[in-house]
């Protein structure tokens, strides 16, 4: 879809979104089209209930005298409180609400309200980003799609005074809705489409931009003692990978910033098998391996000033003849053994080998995980709030205040020692599992907690947050790249020199 920025005005043709403030306050394009309509669109709102709250939509066809054929009227709430954020949803309203029209063109004039606040450059980019975002779609494997269910528009035009602005900012913005579609696609792909060896593939595929890629197979894994990684993919006829993607923007001898993906391509549960219902979800159980590797196609792709790694787990948890079973001890890369009583809780397994090799290898700042690890984190925060775990106050402090401003909000969970006596074992030196109902995100985290060896380190539980079950904002049914956003804006305002 193509995006363009242009002054304010009515189009010729198209369809044209107009904004409204709450109390149907509407902006000086507003006005003058009410005034011109004799007063239809005070009218239209009236009696359709309208009040202009933020993602509120109107659909109106355009009156006699207008050349476009649609007017929206797209609320955006209180004029004080309109943020990126609601730049976001604004564009992500007004684009839903035209999809579908059989028109080509649609304008989002972000008209000058009383009381805006913030850079109308930066506001009307969010307002393109939150456009491009919500028109997503995975129709890859979809051969039968009529045309009238196609979305018909294909360019975006945002009005504002600020034109030449917002392109420059448009500019790294469409960077990252790049690498949020990189995500999108690899965690949407069926598993006999995405596997080990494939989504190392498409890893490698990102060399384009300017990585440095490395894929580890089976003998390197056996000769750095990977034995909990490798236990989880044993199960399956595709062998584990473990990838490792670097971007080098910043000074030489500068140490990175390291995110570390779980990347279970499809989990049946192992031998602790999983209810048949649903199962097909667990395709996306590789959602935060998919997160890491859009965001390393961001920050390649912006050419971000920073050195920053990326490592990515990938195993298929299969329950074959030669799949691990309930009972056995590996041996990390670490040196410390693990009981595995449960192969369902496996994630945490391949992240345990992942975080120990990124902490030795690069010596990073910190480092960031990211896991669709526990179901327990659903019931906790549900689908609203990714989980926080950190050792670190100040990269907590930072995650949390990046997830505010992105949307992609966070909440902060305990550690605590006291949570760590239910994961040591009576045979090896942690078990992977706690008691049963018993803080099962908590557990989690303080299972990997074990393999960070004392670095700065976060990790996010996304389980909740990285499948939509329907459309919201900006993000469409389906695959929704949590983090992305919320990573990149990390690094863009803390570690970019």
């Amino acid at each position: 879809m193509k995006i363009a920025f242009a002054s304010p005005g009515t189009p010729k043709s198209g369809i044209l979104a107009v904004t409204v403030a709450a109390d149907r306050a509407l902006g000086a394009l507003g006005r003058d089209l009410d005034q011109k309509t004799g007063g239809l669109l005070t009218r239209a709102m009236e009696q359709g209930r309208f009040k202009g709250k933020a993602e509120e939509v109107l659909n109106l066809v355009a009156p006699t005298g207008l050349d476009i054929s649609r007017l929206l009227l797209v609320g955006i709430g209180a004029p004080g409180e309109f943020d990126g954020n609601g730049a976001n949803n604004a564009g992500a309203a007004a684009w839903a609400a035209a999809q579908n029209t059989g028109e080509a063109d649609l304008a989002v004039a972000l008209d000058a309200h009383d009381g805006l606040t913030g850079d109308a450059g930066e506001l009307a980019a969010e307002v393109a980003f939150g456009a491009v975002l919500r028109s997503y779609r995975f129709d890859k494997y979809r051969t039968t799609l009529s045309d009238d269910k196609k979305p018909s528009i294909k360019k975006v035009t945002v009005q504002t005074d600020a034109a030449k602005a917002a392109k420059k900012v448009w500019e790294k913005l469409e960077k990252v809705a790049d690498g949020i579609f990189v995500t999108r696609d690899v965690v949407s792909e069926p598993p006999n489409v995405i596997y080990p060896e494939t989504l190392a593939d498409r890893c490698v595929d990102l060399s384009k931009l300017g990585l440095e890629v490395e894929v580890l197979d089976e003998k390197k894994m056996k000769k750095l003692n990977m034995g909990a990684l490798l236990g989880v993919g044993q199960g399956s006829v595709r062998p584990p990978r473990l990838v490792i993607m670097k971007w080098n923007g910043g000074a030489k001898d500068e140490a990175p910033v390291a995110f570390v993906g779980k990347g279970i391509t499809f989990d049946t549960g192992g031998i602790s098998i999983k209810p048949a219902a649903n199962m097909d979800e667990m395709k996306w159980d590789m959602g935060g391996s998919g997160t890491v590797i859009g965001l390393m196609a961001v920050l390649a792709g912006r050419k971000a000033k920073v050195n920053a790694i990326g490592v990515v787990a990938l195993a298929e948890n299969m329950p074959d003849g030669n799949a691990q079973r309930p009972g056995d001890i590996v041996t990390t890369m670490s040196g410390q053994t693990i009981e595995v009583l449960n192969t369902d809780a496996e994630g945490r397994l391949v992240l345990a080998d992942a975080l120990w090799y990124t902490q030795d290898q690069f010596k990073p700042k910190f480092m960031v995980d990211l896991a669709t690890l526990t179901g327990a984190i659903i019931v906790s925060l549900g689908n609203e709030h990714a989980g926080l775990f950190s050792n670190d106050d100040d990269l907590a402090a930072k995650l949390t205040e990046a997830g505010l401003k992105t949307g992609e909000k966070l909440w902060r969970l305990p550690l605590s020692p006291a949570y760590d006596k239910d994961i040591d074992s009576d045979v090896a030196d942690v078990k992977n599992i706690g008691r049963p109902m018993n803080a099962g995100s908590i557990i989690g985290a303080q299972f990997l907690q074990r393999f960070v060896n004392k670095v700065p380190w976060a990790h996010l539980d996304i389980a909740g947050t990285a499948w939509a079950k329907a459309d919201k904002g900006m993000v469409p049914k389906g695959a929704t790249a949590f983090g992305v956003r919320l990573l990149d804006k990390l690094v863009a305002t803390h570690y970019e020199g």
